[in-house]
């Protein structure tokens, strides 16, 4: 088979040079194994994703350097893949609706002794609505919002064994799955862990390379593979860059975006050079570091 591996942002908002480094490592890793590089974008979620930051990746990418394997594949033109795999799990009862909102869980939580702090709720989820019967089910269903849940206990059950996933040295690693996580929802409809898997079979991808901060969310992809017959990829998981203060960048800490280095005449085969030899993992500049910028990389 073809090596093939892919690079997938999120349009909700601009890239930025975080985003620049796993993009050229992908880049790296296709020229280094003679295999393709796939660009994917991973826009199901409309409530964040927005066209013009799909325009805004493209044109970044392409100044990047960035060359890819055509045609691009946008998630939200392939919605009936993503209900197939729902579907199918369905079927093999390992998911379950739920209808509890973030402030139900955590009453729930509270009320077990555990009292978490609220960014790690969905992680001690309870069980609230693992054991509602079919009808209860049904008529919720049709009265209101509500999320698949993925029934870890059933799904492990059923699942070839040992679960496992593979990394690009030819080390293996246990699967690790500690809570039913949502797949799906009514309102978005499916979860980037359910989409991912789904996209990567049908892209035919054999390597996956993305971020360390991604390597929790292997146990559960392979999971999902198990459960819906799909071949599974090599896993490489490559360092973040940071800021000097070790915070990680991120769209949402307003890291120096590819965008305003293209504004500030900064020259992308400079910026290519920087990112790649960068052994520190460091981006020394803030997002207001023009002058800095410009007598780095113009």
């Amino acid at each position: 088979m073809q090596p093939r591996t892919r690079f997938a942002p999120s349009p909700t908002g601009l890239l930025h040079v975080g985003n620049a480094y796993s993009a050229l490592a992908c880049q790296g890793w296709a020229e280094a194994n003679q295999g393709e590089l796939l660009l994917r974008i991973e826009d199901i979620d409309f409530t964040r994703c927005r066209p013009e930051f799909i325009a805004n990746i493209y044109e970044d990418l392409n100044w990047l350097g960035l060359n890819w394997q055509k045609p691009v594949r946008l998630q939200s033109e392939h919605f009936d893949d993503y209900r197939r795999a729902i579907h199918h799990l369905r079927k093999r009862g390992v998911i379950y609706p739920c209808f509890c909102t973030r402030k139900s869980i955590q009453q729930e939580v509270e009320s077990m002794g555990l009292a978490p702090h609220a960014e790690d709720t969905a992680v001690l989820y309870p069980g609230i609505c693992r054991a509602r019967n079919l009808v209860e089910q049904e008529l919720r269903m049709e009265q209101g919002p509500f999320a698949w849940r993925l029934d870890i206990e059933k799904a492990m059950s059923i699942a070839r064994q040992p679960l496992q996933w593979h990394d690009d040295k030819g080390n293996t690693h246990r699967a690790k799955i500690d809570h039913d996580v949502v797949i799906g929802r009514k309102d978005i409809s499916f979860s980037y862990h359910l989409s991912v898997v789904v996209d990567d079979a049908i892209q035919g991808i054999t390597h996956i390379v993305r971020g360390e901060d991604l390597e929790a969310s292997t146990g559960v992809q392979r999971l999902l593979q198990n459960l819906l017959d799909l071949p599974e990829p090599t896993y490489c998981h490559h360092g973040l860059l940071h800021t000097p203060n070790g915070e990680r960048l991120a769209k949402r800490h307003s890291s120096t975006t590819l965008r305003s280095l293209r504004a500030m005449g900064v020259k992308p085969e400079k910026l290519r050079q920087l990112l790649i030899e960068n052994t520190d993992m460091i981006w020394p500049f803030g997002p207001e570091d023009h002058d800095p910028i410009i007598r780095k990389l113009a």
